[in-house]
This record gives structure tokens, C-alpha cells and sequence, in this order.
């Protein structure tokens, strides 16, 4: 049965939530790969609605396993957090696996995080101050601290004072802050051991077991395919890899065992944080967006920066992950307006480029070429077919899904769970 790999297609926040949460009866696990509680997802089932940072969006499906996979970087503070809270609304947690080979944030990744951004200025980043880049730098520079660590003293305490010791150099020399203290992150990762415990374990072997079962197992990614560290717009990206690639290395799991590839794309583009943004708008289309949309960043509050659909992320997005089905969400808040405008190419210093520069200097001077649409006035958020659709709507889809060359296969009307136009299976074996 097929293993689905679930990405953003644009630079985040496109609505993974939604379409996890469409999936979530059809699937027996559900993997988050990569990131960690720098993102967020917004779930709504009924009348609640459920904002998740951290944990997979299968956690809201009864019945699914949700896996917090090897290539993700936890907090484990926000993981109780965020655990403790659905518990509270009556939500099961207990089916909860986590890897043991996900590294953990530590409380000074989270101190030079802040500290770096503030000393960069105007070249800072953009990054949400949680300490997940510094998590993933200690990774790769193989100073970083694994779940299965919190379960030998002896170990923990040697590699925090290896970290430490270059790390307080840093942040009294450079910095002006106080140095770390060495006990003081044991005894703060050492509360949690025993509450982690039950839950940690080689989500490799659970997952290519499940997959050799014949069960459905879907592979979320955090973040999106702009913000990839390999493949988005860097520097302005983040830290792991959000392309579907990154399941495979992210969760342990083969890359013949992914069947399908599923992008989420929005009927227009927003963006947090900075970088460059070819479609982004400054008037009052923007701000209509903005409101309209409901445009505040999950996890940090921020003001999205919004703009109009881009065609050529979209197919750079395809080529990159070998996108099978595309879910458009949102289009309900473009209802209203006289003309869509679509970006089809680039002008790059006076010439057309159809395929995304990778450039970083290209792409910044890069100007949007745009095709008009007729907009419609109609309400469309209780359509539940593609027939239920104005027709202006319909030829916008329909314009969208030939210039992105990928299949449209479901359409977001709205932010409830049923808001949802199905137009192909979004299951199936290649």
C-alpha cells in the first residue's frame, strides 16, 4: 500500500494541516520528517480549532500512529507542551512514537538563536528565535544532543560539556551574555527522561514494518519547498530539508517505498519572515489578502507578506519533488475580486525566465509577468464539486493546474473540514 509524501509547494503555511487532516482516516501513520516547532498548523473539525507547532496533524485522527521521525529536532518542552494541552481538550495522545535519533534543542540553542539574529541586523534571517538552526548546525558539525541520550547520564553530560565549551566562549566573547552552566541543561533534559521514555524508539523499524504490512503511511513535511535548505531560496530558508526527499532520510524509509507525492499549494503566495518574494503586494490587494485570509503566522503571530499566485514556483515545486497531485487551498478568499493576476514568468534585467532562477542574485532582481483572470463575486465555500464552482473560478483552477503541470486533485473552499472540492483520489499506488 502506498507510503504519501505531503509538502509545501510554495514557502509555507499553504495549508498541510487541512490536507493531513483529509487524509487522516485513510492512513494508519502519520510522519513528521523534518523541522520542528518553528512552523505551525492550523486544524479545524467542528467548531474547534487546533494550532500544532511540534506534533504531527495525524495526532488529531483517531486511530493513526503519529511519529515524530528521525530528521526532526524536538523541544521537548514545547512536545509536553503542546501534548498536555490536547490531553486537556480530550484528545488521545498516547499513540505517540518518537524517534530516538532526533536531536534534541537544547536551552543555549535557543539563546544563540536570538542572540545571532539581534547581532546580524539587517542581514538577519528571519528565524523564529526557537533554536532550531543552532540545533541542526550541531547536528552536521556532530556536536549535537539524540533523544537516546537522555537516557545515559554519563553521555548527556559529556557531550553537553563539549558543546558548551566553544559555545560560552561565544556568548560572553562575542556576545556579552552570561556562559551556560553545564548542570544547569542536564538537570533541565534530565526531567523529562522518564516521561519520554514509554514513547521513544527506531520509528525506522515501526515505519518500513507498517509499509511491508500493507498499511498507508503518510510523511509530512514541515515548512515548504522555498524554505528547503537545498532547494529554496537561500539564505532565507531554513535548516533541514522540507522537499520530499527529506522523508527518505528524514524517517528512515527507502525511496522506493514513497508511492505519491502530494503539494500543497495556496490560490494565491504568503511569506514570513525575510527574503525575496517576486509576487508580494504593498497595496491594498495585499492588505485585502492579508485580512481576508486570515494571514498571522501559527507559530509566531507575524503578519504574512502576501502576493499573487506564482506558476513558476509552483513548477519548480513539481520538478524538485516530483509532485503527483496538487491540493489548492483557499480559494474562496480570492471571491471578490474584479481580476486575478497570475505571475506565468519572470523578467530578469529584460529577460523572460519560465523556470525559477536558483541564482540568489537573479532571483532577487527577478519582476513578475503576469496573465489576468476574471474574477467571480460568487460565494463558493459551499461548493463540494467542481459543477458546484462559478465558472470564472473554474477557468482560474483549471489555468492554474495546466500551468503548474501537476494535477489539481482537491480544492479548499474554506477553513472547516468538509470545505474541500475532491476532484481525484489523492491515495494511489504509482
Amino acid at each position: 500500500m502506498p507510503g504519501v509524501v505531503l509538502v509545501g509547494a510554495q514557502w509555507g503555511d499553504e495549508g498541510k494541516g487541512k490536507a493531513t487532516d483529509l487524509l487522516g482516516s485513510r492512513v494508519d501513520h502519520v510522519v513528521k520528517f523534518n523541522g520542528g516547532n518553528n512552523a505551525g498548523h492550523t486544524v479545524v473539525i467542528g467548531d474547534e480549532k487546533y494550532a500544532l507547532h511540534l506534533l504531527p496533524s495525524g495526532i488529531l485522527s483517531p486511530g493513526v500512529v503519529p511519529v515524530i521521525a528521525n530528521g526532526v529536532v524536538v523541544d521537548i518542552d514545547v512536545l509536553f507542551e503542546e501534548l498536555d494541552a490536547l490531553e486537556a481538550r480530550g484528545v488521545d495522545v498516547s499513540r505517540l512514537l518518537v524517534s530516538g535519533s532526533a536531536h534534541v534543542i537544547a536551552p543555549y540553542h535557543r539563546t544563540i538563536d536570538k542572540v545571532t539574529e539581534r547581532f546580524l541586523g539587517k542581514r538577519r534571517i528571519g528565524t523564529t528565535g526557537r533554536g532550531i538552526g543552532p540545533a541542526y548546525a550541531d547536528k552536521i558539525s556532530r556536536a549535537g544532543l539524540r533523544m537516546w541520550d537522555l537516557f545515559d547520564e554519563k553521555i548527556l553530560r559529556a557531550k553537553i560539556e563539549g558543546a558548551l565549551d566553544q559555545k560560552n566562549h561565544l556568548l560572553v566573547k562575542v556576545y556579552n551574555r552570561r556562559a551556560v552552566e553545564v548542570d544547569e541543561v542536564v538537570e533541565e533534559l534530565l526531567r523529562h527522561a522518564e516521561r519520554l521514555r514509554p514513547m521513544v524508539t527506531d520509528t525506522s523499524v515501526v515505519l518500513n514494518k507498517a509499509l511491508d504490512e500493507g498499511k498507508n503511511v503518510l510523511f509530512e513535511a514541515g515548512q515548504a519547498t522555498m524554505l528547503d535548505i537545498d532547494h529554496g531560496t537561500y539564505p532565507f530558508v531554513t535548516s533541514s530539508n522540507a522537499t520530499a526527499g527529506g522523508a527518505v532520510t528524514g524517517s528512515g524509509v527507502g525511496p522506493t517505498r514513497i508511492d505519491s507525492v502530494i503539494g500543497v499549494i495556496k490560490a494565491y503566495t504568503t511569506r514570513v519572515g525575510e527574503g525575496p518574494f517576486p509576487t508580494e503586494l504593498f497595496d491594498d490587494k495585499g492588505e485585502f489578502l492579508l485580512k481576508q485570509g486570515g494571514e498571522y503566522g501559527v507559530t509566531t503571530g507575524r503578519a504574512r507578506r502576501c502576493g499573487w499566485y506564482d506558476a513558476v514556483i509552483a513548477r519548480y515545486a513539481a520538478r524538485v519533488n516530483g509532485l503527483t497531485d496538487l491540493v489548492l487551498t483557499k480559494l474562496d478568499i480570492l471571491t471578490g475580486m474584479e481580476k486575478v493576476p497570475v505571475c506565468v514568468a519572470y523578467d530578469v534585467d529584460g529577460v523572460r525566465h519560465d523556470e525559477m532562477p536558483t541564482d540568489q542574485t537573479a532571483f532577487h532582481h527577478a519582476k513578475p509577468i503576469y496573465e489576468e483572470f476574471d474574477g467571480w463575486w460568487e460565494d463558493i465555500s459551499t461548493a463540494r464539486s467542481l459543477a458546484d464552482l462559478p465558472k470564472n473560478a473554474r477557468t482560474y483552477v483549471d489555468a492554474l493546474e495546466q500551468m503548474s503541470g501537476t494535477r489539481i486533485s482537491a480544492i479548499g473552499v474554506g477553513p472547516a473540514r468538509d470545505q474541500i472540492i475532491p476532484v481525484h483520489d489523492l491515495i494511489h499506488p504509482r
